[in-house]
């Protein structure tokens, strides 16, 4: 008999994450706290579950200018080495706690120097964290991997210096290489040189494209770029026709990202406060799951959108009535799409994720 299909079932369930960012998904307590010792006075309110209720409020506006609007109060408070390990650490077992077993958690180093560290310092802060907080983790009987995405700010000019960054650090804990922030009036063709000495590296590069700019910012990171994966690349779907008798014609842009199984990060909930989909129901991740591309299901923002893997899970279950193998499907394609080595990717798959899932399921 398979398992209800209830938030507890699915919390205990193995998942993949690998879309979510570390200035996103700070415990508002710990906003309060790292706010408090270093006498930043900006905060809306220091009452913890006010301030959770004000980011998702602010975040829920339809605005992607809005929604990113709320990281200036995060990243204000994320200026140390102290402050950076803590959110990693808490990080690392919160996602281990919901029952995450791998993830791939970015941030842009950039943002983080304003109290005088240099990019290096910063990373190792992170880095850090991750590992003291998957031990924590391990101590409460949780196993998480977490792989660390440096990420660029697409208005910026530091791209190709945190290029060579991601590449510095890929074997004690980078993983990949991204660019982030207002996708409109700036292409990812502005740090092509940063994405080419990446792939010179042999390394690997995700790119936000496709969440608040449709296609030509789809193709310009897949064609120019050279993206392994695509953040968010909801509006994929603005190159797939539905006939009204429900047969898909694919464009050529979406037929090749489904033939060469480009992975599409998706991340419903944000998209949905963000204004990228204008309901769950109508998010394009039924239709592109239905078409067999490459999705996986990822939270971005935890605290901004106040949401978890295992409540995007339950959403969809609820939304689009998915059972146990539609979330091994989503599971094992993200586990797929990771960022590590393929003997690590396959040990997780076949060791964790699958058996898990087949006792939920009833196999």
């Amino acid at each position: 008999m398979p398992a209800p299909l209830s938030v507890e079932n699915i919390r205990d369930a193995p998942k993949v994450l690998l879309h979510d960012h570390l200035d996103g998904g700070l415990r508002p307590a710990t906003v309060v706290e790292l706010a408090d010792a270093i006498g930043y006075t900006a905060l809306p309110t220091r009452d913890p579950e006010e301030l959770a209720g004000w980011f998702l409020g602010a975040a829920h506006s339809g605005s992607l200018v809005r929604y990113l609007e709320t990281f200036g109060h995060t990243v204000a408070v994320m200026q140390t080495p102290e402050a950076l390990a803590r959110v990693a650490a808490e990080c690392a077992e919160d996602l281990a706690a919901d029952g995450v077993v791998y993830a791939e958690v970015r941030f842009a180093p950039e943002l983080h120097v304003e109290q005088g560290l240099d990019l290096d310092q910063v990373v190792e802060a992170v880095l850090e964290g991750f590992r003291i907080g998957t031990a924590r983790a391990a101590t409460a009987g949780r196993s998480i991997r977490i792989g660390c995405l440096l990420t660029a700010m697409r208005h910026a000019a530091r791209s190709r210096e945190i290029a060579e960054l991601a590449v510095r650090y890929r074997d004690v804990g980078v993983v990949g290489f991204d660019i982030a922030g207002a996708e409109k009036g700036f292409p990812p063709t502005r740090h092509l040189d940063a994405f080419e000495y990446v792939r010179q590296q042999n390394a690997h590069v995700t790119i936000h494209a496709g969440e608040a700019f449709g296609l030509p910012s789809i193709w310009e990171a897949i064609q120019w770029c050279g993206a392994d994966r695509l953040g968010h690349g909801v509006r994929i779907v603005d190159d797939i026709t539905v006939a009204s008798d429900g047969t898909a014609k694919l464009g050529l842009l979406a037929a090749y990202v489904r033939d060469t199984r480009i992975p599409l990060e998706m991340c419903p909930t944000s998209n949905v406060h963000t204004g990228a989909a204008p309901s769950l129901a109508e998010h394009p991740i039924g239709l592109l799951t239905k078409l067999r591309f490459r999705v996986t299901v990822n939270t971005d923002n935890r605290l901004m959108s106040g949401c978890s893997m295992t409540s995007e899970m339950a959403a969809l279950v609820d939304t689009f009535g998915y059972g146990w193998d539609d979330l091994q499907w989503f599971t094992v394609n993200a586990m797929k799409s990771a960022f590590i080595g393929f003997d690590e990717r396959l040990a997780l798959i076949t060791d964790v994720i699958k058996p898990r899932y087949a006792e939920l399921g009833g196999h």
